[in-house]
């Protein structure tokens, strides 16, 4: 349970001693009944000022969330391994870009949609983490090629698109990470293709400050505090960066 005024000043309306002037003129009902002051109310209580009823806006969050391989990063309802559907999470929210169906990790979803436009808005200037793994013994010169950026054609354009520099360690004779600073469609699978690689396996772990850890395949987690602030600070950055670029 809250105190009315607090309920009140939560619906964004007023201050709390504002809310508690309106109980004071009778402007308040709480089920139909006149409010007093200091009663407390529940979730399911219907409060009204004048008349209207009021709504505590929904307070915002941001998950991290495990995809699977098989799950499609769509708000669609209509395609069945949606990522709402596969996450249940009881609030509006929204992917934060994208992960391929057939690729698994780290993505992001939130219900504040300030912080989709910044990231979106910075996407080439921000770090993304992968673990890749291919089908054939990676050849001495791979790191290399991969590090100075591939071309790799554009569909979109219909054009050779030559990729941003990137940083990549090699993990063993067939797997290595990457940490792109950049967002085109597929883009580490047509790396490898350009190559002459085949990619068996793609797991994101990391977006900007973000870290997948130990979060098991399926599962979700509300980002703590601290990480919430670092992610607005990196955003902030970001924003000024492009804006004194325009």
């Amino acid at each position: 349970m809250t105190r009315l005024n607090n309920y009140i000043s939560a619906t964004g309306l007023c201050s709390r001693r504002e809310a508690d002037d309106y109980i004071i003129q009778n402007r308040v009902t709480v089920n139909g009944k006149p409010a007093v002051l200091g009663m407390k109310v529940e979730d399911t209580d219907v409060v009204a000022l004048d008349g209207k009823v009021l709504e505590v806006e929904a307070k915002k969050v941001t998950i991290a969330y495990h995809k699977p391989v098989g799950i499609t990063c769509t708000t669609d309802p209509e395609i069945e391994s949606n990522i709402l559907s596969a996450i249940q999470y009881p609030q509006r929210i929204f992917p934060i870009g994208r992960l391929d169906k057939d690729s698994e990790g780290l993505i992001l979803l939130t219900s504040d949609g300030s912080i989709v436009n910044k990231i979106l808005r910075a996407e080439n200037g921000h770090e993304k983490e992968y673990v890749v793994n291919v089908t054939t013994r990676l050849k001495p010169n791979f790191k290399a090629l991969m590090e100075r950026g591939v071309e790799i054609y554009n569909p979109v354009k219909d054009e050779i698109t030559k990729t941003l520099p990137c940083k990549v360690k090699i993990l063993s004779d067939s797997s290595f990470s990457i940490i792109l600073n950049q967002g085109l469609n597929r883009q580490i699978r047509r790396m490898c293709t350009a190559l002459g690689y085949s990619v068996a396996r793609l797991k994101r772990i990391r977006v900007m400050n973000i870290d997948l850890g130990f979060l098991p395949k399926g599962n979700w987690r509300v980002l703590s505090d601290e990480e919430m602030t670092g992610l607005m600070v990196m955003l902030d950055v970001n924003e000024d960066s492009i804006d004194s670029s325009l």
